[in-house]
């Protein structure tokens, strides 16, 4: 089992993907990450294929 290290609310980017923009989590079910991509829209990621980033709230 792969800990996640993300809670709804935090800010992520994905680091193959930077022009999705910053992103915000929606919510965690699993494995599987909602996210709300500023220029790509809601995507849901399988964190187990997709490595994303957390970055600071305060670089909104």
């Amino acid at each position: 089992m792969m800990l996640i290290d993300f809670e709804p609310g935090d800010y992520v980017i994905n680091p193959a993907n930077k022009d999705w923009g910053k992103g915000q989590v929606q919510s965690i079910i699993g494995n599987k990450i909602t996210v709300n991509f500023e220029n790509y829209g809601k995507r849901v990621i399988n964190i187990e294929h997709v490595k994303l980033e957390k970055i600071d709230n305060e670089n909104k």
